[in-house]
């Protein structure tokens, strides 16, 4: 066997996790590992322009594949980049391995040129951050950092000495399976029971689900049709569970619309499922609770709980569908289900009012056209802000479809980086990177990664010239908007500068073509809209009492500027409601 070196044994140990990319930025202690990426031709060394940007691709990677993906930085300022990108991979429960490469092992602990201790910096984004001091030690601590990111889902950190990284590896080194796939958690037989004996003494079932839904939307939708259960969700359960779905009555929480709020209070019984939803001021305190979530650590975080089920909710339900009574009362479904349309119907005017004649052009319309435009399968990226409201509202699920976003850790400048994974991932794909003009400014200079590497991402820049939600956060402490003002730049004309396609929009009537044009370009493409800086996501009606609590009101309310298709939806599951 020939000898390796521990760089050329560690990239072959990704590999055989399932890595086929590296994203980073090449450098001093990292050249060892990007020299062994060079010879070794099951992997590639995606070249990025900003570390920051290497954390965000992998984790959007991650979170499309369910599989491994990894990143990279060099010693110091370099790795130290790669941070808030990983926090948000590992609030997301993306399975990813960061090579924080650091100084010479010998300098370690002296105050050497860019020394950092990067095994201690990351832990708070990471299930496991370790230093490598001896070639000896490094295959089992990378295999047991695999096994961390890919068992536990989220973010494993390996700092590794650039010298120890050009040292011969050991001839017998420990080397064993690797886990690449999280099994399903099934909850005790008592559990279940005990799950079972809630839901039968309930009048009024309501579900609120969240990411954890992912793949069990069969389950969802039987048990539902069970007990005759509203089903709500969260935002990032939107995808998994809005579509197909005649129990739908909404979202609730910061961006919330329709009926979900209601029927999580008027309920005897809240399911939370697959759900860490954050804002426990929109989630009652006088009924009962069960949460089933497969991170024990999410339950009763957020809530009180009267049953706290550990376990995949697909399996979860599966177990529990046949042991409930079935039930042929409507009552409690019906009413939230036409509470859910009235929302929805009392604000579709202000969405259509001379929407298509408005000039700056409404950011609600540039969503609804994009999401006509877009592809049935298309992968959408959405910056943080007010990009969340409109991906929120005005995003059709349909199961094939993919909402990528910063939505647990709320991080500006996600979607040009997470579009970047996306594509690379497959090329023959639509990815939409849904940008603010703030957070696309933040990371403008990866927009040359899809240049350098011809990536068909299509950029559509909401260009307000300001820091919409920051304005509206400063809206609701009652304070004037300050320091919130971009001076843009014809983004259309740097794009079209930096080598890809790019138009200016600056009327309702250029839209439609432009989206049109630059999505059947074959390389990358950037859209500018210039929209009205005014649209804000305030509800209807404030009142001087309801300021001091805007934040409750915005989960109350449909907000003012329309909901999209979610009418239509609305309209036809009305159809179900039996006729007296």
């Amino acid at each position: 066997m020939a000898k390796q070196t521990v760089a050329e044994q560690f990239i072959d140990i990704l590999v055989r996790a399932g890595v086929r990319r590296l994203y980073g930025v090449v450098g001093d202690s990292l050249n060892p590992v990007v020299d062994a990426v060079r010879r070794n031709r099951d992997i590639d060394w995606v070249h990025v322009r900003h570390e920051e940007t290497a954390a965000f691709a992998a984790g959007a990677e991650a979170q499309l594949t369910g599989r491994l993906a990894a990143c990279a930085g060099s010693c110091g300022p370099g790795n130290l980049h790669l941070i808030n990108g990983l926090f948000d991979a590992h609030r997301s429960m993306a399975p990813v391995l960061a090579l924080a490469s650091h100084i010479p092992s010998s300098e370690i602990g002296t105050g050497y040129f860019q020394e950092t201790h990067p095994d201690q910096l990351f832990q708070e984004c990471s299930h496991y951050s370790e230093l490598i001091s001896n070639a000896r030690q490094m295959p089992r601590v990378l295999q047991t950092a695999i096994q961390h990111a890919v068992g536990r889902g989220g973010v494993s950190v390996i700092a590794l000495p650039g010298d120890i990284a050009a040292h011969d590896a050991p001839q017998r080194s420990v080397e064993h399976a690797l886990v690449t796939r999280r099994p399903t958690v099934r909850p005790g037989d008592g559990e279940i029971d005990e799950l079972a004996r809630l839901v039968d003494a309930a009048r009024r079932v309501t579900l609120f689900c969240g990411s954890g839904t992912a793949g069990a939307h069969h389950e969802v939708m039987a048990f539902a049709e069970r007990v005759k259960a509203p089903v709500g969700h969260a935002l990032r359960g939107k995808e998994w569970i809005q579509f197909d779905n005649p129990y739908d009555v909404g979202m609730s929480g910061l961006l919330g619309y329709g009926a979900a709020y209601e029927a999580m209070h008027e309920c005897d019984l809240l399911m939370l499922l697959g759900t860490d939803f954050p804002y426990n001021a929109f989630l009652p305190d006088d009924v009962t609770i069960v949460q089933v979530d497969v991170r024990p650590e999410h339950l009763g975080r957020r809530s009180k709980l009267d049953l706290a089920v550990w376990g995949d909710v697909g399996e979860t339900l599966r177990c529990l569908t046949p042991k409930v009574r079935a039930r042929t009362d409507r009552k409690f479904l019906d009413r939230m289900l036409r509470k859910h349309a009235e929302a929805l119907e009392g604000v579709v005017k202000a969405y259509t009012r001379k929407v298509d004649r408005h000039v700056p052009i409404h950011p609600e319309y540039v969503a609804s056209v994009l999401d006509e435009v877009a592809a049935d399968d298309a992968v959408f990226t959405v910056d943080t802000g007010m990009c969340n409201v409109w991906a929120a509202r005005y995003l059709t699920p349909n199961g094939r479809r993919r909402v990528i976003g910063s939505f647990s850790h709320g991080s500006m400048a996600n979607a040009l980086p997470q579009a970047i994974g996306a594509q690379f991932l497959d090329r023959g794909r639509q990815v939409v990177s849904m940008s603010g003009d703030g957070g696309f400014a933040m990371l403008m200079g990866d927009f040359l990664t899809l240049v350098q590497y011809d990536l068909p991402v299509k950029v559509v820049l909401f260009d307000n010239s300001a820091l919409g939600m920051v304005e509206l956060e400063m809206l609701v402490e009652g304070l004037p908007a300050y320091g919130t003002t971009n001076h843009n730049p014809d983004f259309a004309a740097l794009a079209r500068a930096a080598g890809a396609y790019g138009v200016r929009v600056e009327k309702p009537k250029q839209l439609r073509d432009a989206l049109r044009d630059a999505f059947r370009h074959k390389g990358p493409a950037l859209v500018d809209v210039v929209t009205d800086p005014h649209a804000l996501s305030i509800p209807p009606r404030i009142t001087g009492e309801q300021i001091g609590g805007f934040a409750l009101s915005m989960g109350k309310m449909v907000l003012d500027g329309g909901v999209g298709k979610m009418v239509q939806l609305a309209r036809s599951n009305l159809r179900n409601i039996p006729r007296p």
